[in-house]
């Protein structure tokens, strides 16, 4: 009895998230304090990487303005944490005002048939008014009930997520990164499992060919819309996770720095797939931190090789490229009739990866 591809792939998906899921429960236990605090902010930007991972390698929205519902999940994390204490309706509240902005805003963008050029430049425009909204709100006069938003100085002293049913006992590093890591685990899941359903087929099919799609009797324009609601709410949910982590946020994560990076987290990853964005995430965040350590290099210079080098060498990223490198070893240890059979599942694999 041969080996078949697809039980292959999805044997290796199904390990992958138990040894991720033991790596949540037992990280605490394997590294230092400080390392911990570290890593989590790395799952935390990868929830960003996936709202983009998403939109982007599924739906074929490019936005260049994916740190707009990050800053807006940020600071309605820190407005409502302040006036509530650090209940969880702050984290509610973080994922529902940045998917309703993603709402109103995808409306006027897909229902006014931007093109997608237009596309781009309208999310990046948009993330340089809130940046500079934001920036300019200094002052006692610009409070929201208790929160003072405080202009470029930020959210100081934002109080964290406290336990449920124990107010008086706030989160620590440990359950900060349970926390963070469990989401990003779950919006892996739930991405995952809404792109098997109907509505994730069709968006795919949009994604290819948007006029065949209409003339399948589809609107694309809903399809794309509620995905970019989706993307949307997701990274308003990394805001709050990054706001909950640092107990601080300033305008900084309006900046266009932070939204070149999630692309280059993207494109290195690879599009069309959701592992992509979180592994380029994690490996450009941990070069970083260690380019910091040192004074001979600039780490944004770095960066903008790295990404050359991959646009260059590996334009379909790194996991399509293991994919295929994956597939070919399979296809190796196959016998020669199933071979031949899964012929057409290495070409659409291989198609897949190139995108």
């Amino acid at each position: 009895m041969g080996l078949d591809i697809r039980t292959v792939s999805k044997a290796g998906q199904t390990i992958g998230v138990l040894i991720a899921a033991l790596l949540i429960v037992f990280m605490p236990a394997m590294v230092e304090l400080f390392d911990l605090m570290q890593y989590t902010i790395f799952v935390v930007m990868g929830v960003l990487a996936l709202s983009l991972g998403f939109i982007w390698g599924f739906g074929g929205i490019l936005s260049f303005g994916q740190t707009a519902f990050f800053g807006l999940g940020a600071y309605t994390f820190a407005v409502t944490a302040i006036n509530t204490d650090g209940g969880w309706a702050a984290v509610g509240l973080a994922v529902l005002v940045p998917a309703i902005f993603a709402a109103v805003l995808g409306y006027f963008m897909f229902y006014g048939r931007i093109s997608d050029v237009y596309l781009g430049v309208i999310t990046l425009t948009v993330t340089l008014i809130l940046f500079n909204v934001v920036n300019s709100t200094a002052g006692d006069a610009y409070t929201i009930g208790n929160a003072a938003l405080g202009g470029f100085n930020g959210i100081p002293a934002v109080p964290g997520l406290s336990m449920p049913g124990d107010p008086d006992f706030f989160f620590g590093p440990e359950e900060n990164w349970y926390l963070s890591a469990g989401c990003l685990l779950l919006v892996y899941l739930a991405l995952k499992g809404l792109l098997r359903t109907h509505f994730g087929r069709v968006v795919v099919a949009v994604r290819e060919n948007e006029t065949r799609a209409a003339l399948l009797g589809y609107d694309p324009r809903i399809y794309k819309l509620m995905v970019f609601v989706v993307g949307g709410a997701v990274a308003g949910l990394a805001g709050g996770l990054f706001t909950n982590w640092g107990a601080f946020v300033s305008p900084t994560v309006f900046s266009l720095s932070t939204a070149a990076q999630i692309i280059i987290w993207v494109t290195i990853g690879g599009l069309g797939t959701l592992v992509g964005p979180v592994l380029g995430c994690f490996i450009m965040q941990y070069l970083v931190m260690q380019i910091g350590t040192q004074q001979t290099f600039n780490a944004d210079l770095v960066m903008g090789a790295i990404l050359l080098g991959f646009v260059m060498a590996i334009p379909m990223g790194l996991v399509p490229l293991m994919r295929l490198g994956l597939v070919g070893l399979v296809m190796r240890l196959l016998p020669g009739k199933a071979r031949a059979s899964d012929a057409t599942v290495t070409e659409t694999t291989a198609v897949e990866g190139a995108k």
